[in-house]
């Protein structure tokens, strides 16, 4: 029996050797294949081009032909996975990694052929030489504008630093054109463009992008407001989009002890996954903490507003967020050209993506759809609080968007909004600071005085339906039975819309004292004097203030239990309001 059981041994250990062997074979085959496939993909793609480059009946541009082509094989992918030339570089750069140029400091526009200045940035050479918004812009170094746009236009503004610049200029109050003469400056634009005291001794951080030196300066904010005791503190991220994620890990180190997880990444190659947590002692581990988000808000401001919420730091007050949950790495490629792959997926400390788009598994057509509510999973916040993936960061207190009226669309994106704070600014050479600048209604009369013979026709919700309604009606032959009442209808609409400037005199109003407001106190301006309106922000306030409040969130009391849970898993109940004005 022993000497049968050797033997059968030796026979399954013979057998296994084979076998692997002949796995070994086929895994090497299907090695080689990938490489063959590789290999024959590349010389088909390289022959292609060449022939098309000789043969083609007219020239071509080769490098725009080259990139057409790269840009359709990354667009099956999903929309961060990006080739970038080596002519657009310096842009990708300015887009990803650090905002800073040789330039004045203002922003343009062009209008109707001309330029124009729209925003001008405090402590740069713009603001110092005392050009305006509103300003049209004729000449730079002499050169004519006259039909330029806005990318050409930058470009001869930016430059190297102290290099001079001489710049025509007009403006409406002005008869003749004048020159300024400037010295351009390294333009650093903030990622924190804003911090200070809001109501309630509360200290608020508006944080825009997670570029390099971000953590530094919210930093530096945080330092700078604790100054003040504050009573709580009060990070926005609403649009903002993200960017470097070490940035984000740094943030929220500010506000968690030493060693604790914030996000980890897993890909397909296990070199690239990792696990980020925080490092250092917290410059503000007790404080009341708010973070603000919106659907704009998205990447690095998921995984600071994620991880704060999973490990029950923060309240998070507003909108869901957009849900990206993939990261990025770039590579360098031949003659100075770099591209940028999505290689992992991120989680927050529970264990959940909040990737919302499953750009795998496309329909037949290409499109994306979210992730299915059957495929979310159900997570624990460090106090126990239910979390779910697959949707982006959900508010532990929803606030509804409120968008602006029809009336206000028009009035901004027909520049109308921006032209008066422009002859404002002209009539009065100062007004209140901000946080108490207000329009009055005589000076709001004046707006709807100046709005008289001015374009800014729009058409409404209502009267969009009425006219579909006419439509179907006239296919059905049934128009001519209703027209009494559908010119009834119509008539009423435009009655009511010329009250339009009243109804909305509110909100209206709101955007006519933040441009006004900037023209004196430029970003800040526009900040501080929008305070009063934003609801989210109150709301902030308000939680902090209510420590009974700020106390059953974290500890997911009552209806703070359960965090955005999805349609499908509500097990037949009837979903709540919160989950119903998601998305708005």
């Amino acid at each position: 029996m022993k000497k049968l059981g050797m033997a059968i041994n030796k026979r399954y250990k013979k057998i296994g050797l084979v076998a692997g062997i002949v796995l070994l074979a086929g895994g090497g085959l299907a090695f080689n294949d990938d490489l063959f496939q590789i290999s024959k993909n590349l010389d088909v793609f390289a022959s292609v081009y060449k022939e098309v480059n000789i043969n083609y009946v007219d020239d071509i541009n080769s490098a725009k032909l080259v990139k057409t082509g790269v840009d359709a094989m990354l667009d099956g992918l999903d929309p961060y996975t990006e080739f970038v030339p080596e002519s657009e570089i310096e842009d990708y750069k300015m887009h990803y990694v650090s905002t800073q140029y040789g330039g004045i400091g203002s922003s343009i526009f062009a209008r109707n052929g001309k330029v124009y200045v729209s925003d001008v940035f405090s402590g740069f050479p713009a603001q110092k030489a005392d050009i305006h918004p509103g300003d049209q812009i004729l000449k730079i170094n002499d050169i004519d504008l006259t039909g330029k746009n806005n990318d050409q236009v930058s470009l001869l503004l930016k430059g190297s630093k102290g290099a001079p610049i001489k710049l025509l200029l007009k403006r409406d109050n002005t008869p003749q054109s004048f020159e300024k003469n400037l010295i351009r400056d390294e333009i650093k634009q903030p990622n924190v463009s804003y911090f200070g005291m809001v109501d309630g001794n509360m200290g608020y951080i508006k944080l825009d992008k997670f570029l390099e030196n971000s953590a530094a300066e919210v930093t530096n904010a945080l330092v700078t407001l604790k100054k003040s005791n504050p009573n709580g503190i009060i990070l926005d991220l609403r649009s903002n989009g993200g960017g470097i994620l070490q940035e984000a890990v740094k943030i929220v180190n500010l506000f968690v002890q030493k060693d604790v997880e914030v996000v980890s990444q897993k890909g397909k190659i296990k070199d690239k996954n990792f696990t980020y947590s925080t490092v250092n002692t917290p410059l503000e581990p007790n404080l009341p903490l708010v973070v603000l988000v919106n659907s704009h808000s998205a990447s690095a401001s998921e995984i600071v507003a994620g991880s704060l919420q999973d490990l029950d730091r923060a309240i998070i007050i507003g909108q869901r967020s957009y849900g990206k949950g993939l990261v990025q790495q770039t590579f360098n490629l031949p003659y100075n050209s770099l591209v940028k792959i999505t290689i992992a997926k991120y989680y927050v400390p529970s264990g959940r993506c909040i990737q919302a788009l499953d750009y795998t598994h496309r329909k037949d057509d290409g499109s994306v759809v979210k992730v299915a509510d059957s495929l979310i999973h159900e997570f624990k916040t460090k106090n126990g609080r239910s979390v779910f993936d697959g949707s982006g960061i959900y508010p532990d207190i929803f606030i509804k968007q409120e968008k602006f009226a029809n009336v206000t669309q028009a009035l901004v994106g027909k520049l109308l909004i921006f032209d008066y704070a422009t002859v404002y600014r002209d009539a009065h050479a100062k007004i209140a600071e901000p946080k108490e600048f207000s329009l009055s209604d005589a000076d709001y009369g004046d707006f709807v005085k100046y709005l008289a013979g001015k374009n800014y026709s729009y058409t409404t919700t209502a009267e969009k339906v009425l006219s579909s309604l006419k439509t179907e009606a006239t296919k059905e032959k049934q128009f001519n039975d209703i027209q009494s009442e559908y010119d009834i209808l119509k008539s009423k609409l435009l009655t009511s819309k010329k009250n339009d400037l009243q109804q909305h005199k509110a909100e209206i109003k709101q955007v006519l004292e933040n441009e006004i407001a900037s023209r004196y106190y430029f970003e800040r301006g526009r900040y501080e004097t929008n305070f009063k309106y934003d609801k989210e922000l109150a709301q902030a306030v308000k939680t902090m203030q209510d420590k009974a409040q700020l106390a059953s969130i974290l500890k997911g009391e009552g209806n703070y239990k359960v965090i955005g849970k999805p349609v499908l898993a509500m097990t037949g109940k009837k979903t709540s309001d919160k989950d119903s004005d998601d998305d708005q």
